[in-house]
C-alpha cells in the first residue's frame, strides 16, 4: 500500500497571502489554509518527500516525520527548494546524508543556492546531501519503491512529475506531451496542479487540469497548487466532476 499525505496544496505565496483580504484568504475553513506544495509518500519500506519548500520544517514537525529516505524535486523554484537546509535535523538524527533527486537544471540551481553544502571541506553542521541526476528516461528505485519520472513544461522550464506505483503526482506544469501521459496510464490516483479557473502562463488552469485527468483516466484525482483565486474550498468542491476533488493540507490518500 502507498500512502500519500498532502504536506502543502498551495501556490508559491501560500494561502492566505500576506496582506490579502479576499474571501479565500480570510476564510476560517482549515481547507483554505494552504502551505507551499509538497507531498509525503510512504510504503512498507520507504519514506520519500516530493519538494522541500519554505514550509518544509513545519510540515515535517506537523506530520511527526522522524526519518526520510530521499527528496525528489520537481523543479528549482524557491517555493519547492527553499527549505532544503532543514534536512540537517535528519542528518543528525539518522546519522547519514539525505539523497536528493532532480533533473540536471534543478540540481544546478540547488548546488548554486546551497553551495556551502557542496564544498570540498564544508563547514561543520551544513546539510549533508547526496545528489542524484534524473535523466527523465529511467526509473528510480529507493528502498524498493519504484519511481517513474514524468516530464512536462512550466512555461519554458522543464519540470518533473512522478509516478509511484498507482499514484501520479504532477505540479507546476502547464503542458505535458502525449508520450508522458502514456507513462501515467493505469494509475489509480492522480494529484495534479490547478492554479485557478483562468488560463495562466506557467500552470494548468482548472479546465486544463480536468482535460489531463480525462486523458489519464484515473479512478480518482485531486487538485493541488491551488491559489486564492480559485475561491473557497466549499464552493470549488461543488463544481468538480465526479471522481475529482480539491486536495487540502494534511489530506491522506491510500492506494493499494
Amino acid at each position: 500500500m502507498i500512502k500519500a499525505t498532502i504536506l502543502g496544496s498551495g501556490t508559491s505565496q501560500g494561502v492566505p497571502i500576506i496582506g490579502c483580504k479576499c474571501r479565500t484568504c480570510v476564510s476560517t475553513d482549515k481547507r483554505d489554509k494552504r502551505l507551499r506544495s509538497s507531498v509525503l509518500i510512504t510504503d512498507r519500506n520507504a519514506t520519500v518527500v516530493i519538494d522541500a519548500g519554505p514550509d518544509f520544517r513545519y510540515q515535517m514537525l506537523r506530520e511527526q516525520v522522524g526519518s526520510i529516505d530521499a527528496i525528489l524535486f520537481t523543479h528549482g523554484h524557491k517555493d519547492h527548494t527553499g527549505g532544503l537546509d532543514d534536512v540537517r535535523a535528519f542528518n543528525y538524527i539518522n546519522k547519514r546524508s539525505v539523497d536528493i533527486y532532480a533533473n540536471e537544471q534543478t540540481m544546478g540551481i540547488i548546488k548554486k543556492d546551497y553551495d556551502y553544502a557542496f564544498e570540498e571541506k564544508p563547514y561543520p553542521g551544513v546539510p549533508e546531501l547526496t545528489p542524484h541526476i534524473i535523466d527523465g528516461k529511467e526509473d528510480i528505485v529507493i528502498k524498493g519503491m519504484r519511481i517513474t519520472p514524468i516530464e512536462g513544461m512550466h512555461y519554458k522550464m522543464k519540470v518533473l512529475g512522478y509516478r509511484i506505483g498507482k499514484l501520479g503526482y504532477i505540479t507546476d506544469m502547464n503542458a505535458i506531451a502525449d508520450d508522458q501521459i502514456e507513462r501515467l496510464r493505469g494509475i489509480d490516483t492522480l494529484i495534479i496542479n490547478a492554479l485557478r479557473r483562468e488560463k495562466h502562463l506557467s500552470h494548468f488552469s482548472l479546465p486544463e487540469a480536468l482535460a489531463v485527468i480525462e486523458k489519464v483516466a484515473p479512478r480518482q484525482a485531486f487538485l493541488t497548487h491551488i491559489s486564492h483565486q480559485m475561491g473557497l474550498y466549499s464552493e470549488l468542491e461543488k463544481e468538480l466532476p465526479q471522481g475529482v476533488r480539491a486536495a487540502y493540507d494534511r489530506l491522506t490518500i491510500e492506494i493499494e
